[in-house]
Parts: C-alpha cells; structure tokens; sequence
C-alpha cells in the first residue's frame, strides 16, 4: 500500500529517518502484516490477544444491562453477544470484504465511548424494558450513516503527520494506563480491600514474570510473554483465594446470541443523536489507532486503508444490535500488543476474532478468561498499554521536534489530551453531549494537534516558513540570538 501522504510544510516529514526495527517485506515475499504462522503459534497468539482486551469487551455490557436491570442470566447472554459480535467485527477488520476491512492486525468490540450515553437513554426510559431496544436503534441508524460517511472522513489522513500521529498515539497509551492501574487494583472499587497489599503484589508479580520472559526468553516464548505471564499470575493468585472458578461451573456449555433477544429495535431521535456524536468520537479514535498501528506494522495508513477500516468499524456496529450487541471500534491496548510481541500478522487476529465467536456461542469458554483476576490484568495490562506511549514517542522522535512550531505542538496536545486523566471532573459544568468528546483525552488531544499542526504549519505565512530552530532547552544567563540564519520557503 502506499504510504501515508506528507505535508511539504510539516517539518521533520521531508525523507523521514524509518523506525528503526521495523521489518521489510522480503524480496518477492509477503508483508509481515499478510503471513500466516505455524498452527500452534496462530492459536496461542490469537488467545493472547482475546485476552489482552476481554475486560474491555465485556464490561460495557455489564455496566449497561446492570442499569437495565437485568438477571444475572440475561446479562450473561448480554455479554456473550457482545463477545460473539466483537468478533464478527474483528473478521471483517482483519480479513475484510471488497472495500470493508483496514486488513491490518486491528481487535474490535464494544467502545467505552457510547456507555455514558446509554446510561443516559437507560435514565431518561420510562420502561426499562424498551432501553435496550432504544439503544439497538440508535446504534443501528449510526452505525449505517458512519458507513456512508467513511469515504469522507478518511480524506482527513493528510491532516495526521508525524507530529500529529505521535501526539495521538501516546496519548492513546497514556489514557489506557490507568485502566490498568484500576485492574492491578482489585475487581471492585467499593470494595474495603481495593487496592490492598495483596492485589498490588499480584499485578508486580506478573509484571515481573511478564519482564523476566521478554529479558531471558527467546522466540516464541518470548512473543507470548503476556499470555505466560497471565497464566501464571492466575495460578500465583489460588492460594490468596483471589482467582474465582465459579464462572466455569456456573456456564453453560452452548449458547447463541438469538436476535432481537431484548425486543425489535426502537428509533427515538433524541437517542439518535446522541450515538451519532459517540460514532464521530468511535470514528475519530479508529482514525488515530490505525494511523498508530500502521506506524508499528511498517505499513503506513493511507486512505483508502482508513476508509475501509471504517468500514468495518460502522457495519460492525450497525449489524451489531441485530445479535445484541453494541458499538464496535477499534481496541487500543492490542496495538500495545503487536508492538510488544512484534507479531504482526493480521491473521493471527483473525484467529483471536474466531475465539470471541466461540466464546459468544460457548459460554463456558467464555468463562475460562473471565478467570484471570482483574490484578493480574493489571500487570500485563501496564507492558502492554506503556508500550503504545512507547511507540509513540518513538514516532515523535522522527516528528521534527528540533523546531518550536512542533514542540508547541507536542506540548498543548499531550497538556489538553491528559486534562480528562489527572482532572476527571474538569469539564463537569459543560453539557452531557459535549462530554462525550471532552471526557475523551484521545479524541480532544487529536483535535488540538490537527487544528494546531494547520496554524502552525499550513494557515498563512507558516505555510511559507520553517519554523525556529530548538536546540536544547535554555540555560539560565543563555542570551536570546536574534539574528538567525534565513531559510528558503520548501517547494511546492
């Protein structure tokens, strides 16, 4: 595929210096984003990668169908169907079809960006039984009109150079952080022994094993260190009673996501609008995870691969609620994943995808992952999501940050993208609709280094000029230059 499209007027994107780890495809071979590898190491592989984001797929539904009101059966059968329909989504992601699919290593299933705003609907329902089909509603009618409107949205990739896509990408790791933090912290935070001693000593447990495979493991071993790590860290976790198996003898062996479970689906407007907002955030935040991932790959994303990841992104979501399932976006911490494992065969997710199938048709498989405790998720989930901030920086480093215009850059996207990390309450007064994106640090940081890249380096006269050189920060008594050497204009 071709490469992502530079601006002349970025600077730093003139002949920028490639990653310095980052494969080739061989002569006359395939990219390493279209290999297909040994049977054990697809299965394996594709298991670490189900259980990288399980927390994150299955909790939505949870939070939701606990609002709702539902029995303990219904809300397994919720998040069973949620795992089912994640995986759909993650086929045609990864496989794709005609002009559906970036075909790039990408995890989808259910976006933390739409559960505010079905709690919402779930609030303003008379009849909790109709919420549900509310929401299926609306999430269909958004999931087709972010459909239509991929084409579209996918010709902003121009406006995403490396200052840009590097701002985004650690801001993606530095917003997944403290999810893990929150899981290295015990399953329940109204609980008296959240964040005890015992839970924070299995997450570095884990985090340890996971570190002692990368350092003194090699090859495969070393690839599924996350996966070791998690297994382990269960087993280290019996003897303080923490690991619970009564998911396991409780499921049912098989289970189908029957359509329309809850009820036909219901159009209000109001609703509507409200998951259109949350599809421009979902498509916003799959934009920046495929220009992130594409980085890592060595197969930079173009439009045409946004296009048809956005694709994949909307149809999953409106064929969703048809098996009770909601929203499907792009999953940020299996980024951190290929980048840790360097495993970057797209079908090694689509194995993972086929597991999520099989959980969401056998719920007893379903509950093996649910057996992992939430510290020790915590543990790998620090290696995994520090990764992405890694990788991040890394792409920064070849963004031109020896000029200020960058560095300006940098600096007020990472400052506005963490408001919503350190200052969860920052944007209380605003309303709940524009919450939805300003409670998004990935979403507000990108917008601040889009629009700013366009001030600094494209509007007016900065379109015509370089901007000033930083070499190092100034020293106290460093005396201000003002005389600097003229620089022709790039041309055009």
């Amino acid at each position: 595929m071709a490469a992502m499209p530079r601006s002349h007027n970025d600077a730093g994107n003139q002949n920028p210096v490639p990653a310095p780890d980052a494969p080739a495809a061989p002569a006359g071979g395939k990219h390493p984003v279209d290999e297909t590898l040994p049977p054990v190491r697809m299965l394996t592989s594709g298991l670490q990668h189900v259980a990288a984001m399980y927390a994150g797929v299955v909790a939505p539904p949870l939070i939701v169908g606990a609002a709702v009101g539902l029995s303990a059966g219904e809300l397994t059968f919720l998040t069973g169907a949620s795992l089912f329909t994640a995986g759909l989504a993650t086929f045609l992601q990864t496989l794709g079809v005609w002009r559906i699919g970036a075909r790039l290593p990408f995890v989808n299933g259910v976006t933390f960006a739409g559960v505010a705003p079905m709690l919402a609907i779930v609030d303003t329902t008379d009849d909790k039984a109709d919420a549900l089909p509310v929401i299926f509603g609306a999430i269909i009618v958004a999931g087709a009109l972010g459909f239509l409107a991929a084409p579209w949205f996918s010709k902003l990739v121009r406006f995403f150079p490396p200052v840009v896509t590097g701002t985004v990408i650690t801001l993606i790791g530095v917003s997944l952080l403290p999810v893990a933090f929150g899981w290295a912290q015990g399953p329940n935070p109204a609980a008296d022994d959240y964040g005890s001693a015992t839970y924070l000593t299995l997450a570095a447990v884990t985090l340890v094993v996971v570190l002692l495979l990368r350092r003194f493991t090699r090859g495969f071993v070393k690839q599924i260190a996350v996966l070791v790590g998690l297994v382990l860290g269960t087993l280290i976790a019996i003897p303080f009673g923490v690991t619970d198996f009564s998911p396991v003898v409780e499921a049912d062996l098989v289970g189908f996501p029957t359509p329309f479970h809850f009820g036909a689906p219901q159009f209000a407007v109001a609703a509507i609008v409200s998951m259109c907002v949350v599809m421009l955030v979902s498509m916003t935040e799959s934009t920046a995870d495929m220009l992130a991932l594409g980085e890592i790959v060595d197969r930079p994303a173009d439009e045409r691969t946004i296009a048809g990841g956005l694709r994949a992104d909307t149809l999953g979501s409106a064929i969703s609620p048809l098996f009770n399932g909601f929203m499907c976006s792009a999953f940020a911490q299996n980024i951190g994943l290929v980048a840790m494992t360097r495993i970057r065969s797209r079908f090694v997710v689509a194995v993972g995808g086929g597991f999520l199938v099989l959980m969401g048709l056998c719920p007893v498989a379903a509950s093996l992952i649910a057996v992992v405790p939430r510290p020790v998720l915590g543990g790998a989930g620090v290696v995994l999501f520090g990764s992405v901030a890694a990788s991040g920086i890394q792409t920064l480093v070849r963004a031109g940050l020896e000029k200020d215009n960058n560095v300006l850059i940098v600096a007020v996207s990472l400052a506005v993208g963490i408001i919503p990390i350190t200052e969860p309450e920052f944007y209380h007064a605003f309303p709940e609709t524009a919450k939805i994106i300003l409670d998004s640090g990935i979403s507000t940081g990108c917008v601040a280094a889009v629009l700013l890249n366009l001030v600094f380096n494209h509007i007016g006269a900065a379109s015509r000029r370089d901007s000033d050189d930083v070499t190092a920060p100034m020293e106290p008594g460093d005396e201000i230059t003002e005389a600097r050497t003229a620089k022709p204009a790039p041309a055009h």
